[in-house]
């Protein structure tokens, strides 16, 4: 992700009888049957998806001094906006920038120029994440993501990844009762790392969805397993906004344009209204907290 786009939607948002601010722009009516609403009744499956993704390595045998965070990132779309307007978007960008949509974006292959992301040069890569960025700048998701400081872990001998899963499905919840969705399945899509580590997640996430958490209740979350070389739009966005969320919390004195745009994507206190304000400690948590987060 690199600079800030003004491309996207620019029609204003009104405010529900809640307060509430809408997640997705106006569909066109020609399109509004495309996607039956998730809601009706007798549907056991909420309005809402979950693409997950990770930055850096959740062990803590070693600790890179470059990189010693883990970041897990939960990217919440409404299911009706991530078909209708996030996939088509995403599909068009391939299409002119490969000719072809079978290449998966990968923010580690982009930023490292590897493979498919072999730019011309510096003005070419630009002009590709500026389009980029304008994608995930347009696209209304909610994010909600965990930073885990594995240098003051360390000590503590606890499992980076299992303690940034349980702050986020916790989050989740919350959301989805915002939403009044708590009551319904919403899937959470996450990438295969291996056999093992796979068991170990599925475990860690059917034990927090028992009820072993903050709230102290079921969680109405199932897991799907999906494999890397899944061609999945949302999945591949969860991958491009995990690092810069990790880069603005070790050097928030640095510029970080790309961490500007995802600011207003946290789900925060005070919904929809406030966005971009009051998501420290609430859609972004960092652990072991700083001193200065405002309790919750």
């Amino acid at each position: 992700m690199s600079k800030s786009s003004t491309r996207g939607p620019t029609s204003a948002l009104v405010p529900d009888a809640d307060g509430q601010y809408p997640l997705f722009g106006e569909v066109p009516q020609h399109a509004q049957g495309a996607v039956a609403p998730q809601t009706e009744a007798g549907s056991q499956f909420s309005s809402y998806v979950v693409y997950v993704d990770e930055s850096g390595d959740h062990g803590l045998e070693t600790v890179d001094p470059n990189y010693p965070v883990f970041v897990l990132a939960f990217c919440v779309f409404h299911k009706r906006h991530y078909a209708q307007a996030v996939v088509p978007a995403v599909e068009a960008f391939k299409f002119r920038h490969f000719g072809h949509d079978v290449v998966v974006l990968h923010e580690t292959d982009i930023r490292k120029e590897k493979g498919a992301f072999r730019f011309g040069n510096r003005e070419h890569k630009e002009a590709f994440l500026d389009e980029l960025t304008g994608i995930i700048e347009a696209s209304n998701f909610i994010l909600i993501a965990c930073v885990i400081d594995k240098r003051r872990l360390r000590e503590r001998g606890s499992n980076p990844y299992h303690l940034a899963l349980g702050f986020c499905l916790e989050t989740l919840y919350e959301f989805m009762q915002e939403k009044r969705q708590d009551t319904l399945v919403t899937h959470v899509v996450v990438e295969c790392r291996g056999n093992k580590e796979d068991r170990d997640l599925e475990l860690e996430f059917r034990r927090i969805c028992d009820g072993v958490n903050r709230l102290d209740k079921p969680l109405p979350f199932e897991a799907v397993f999906a494999d890397k070389k899944t061609n999945s739009s949302g999945l591949q966005l969860a991958d491009l906004v995990a690092r810069p969320i990790g880069r603005a919390t070790l050097l928030p004195e640095q510029p970080n344009r790309a961490f500007e745009v995802l600011k207003r994507k946290f789900f925060c206190s005070g919904g929809r209204k406030n966005v971009g304000d009051g998501y420290e400690g609430w859609g972004l948590r960092i652990y072991p907290a700083p001193e200065s987060e405002k309790p919750r």
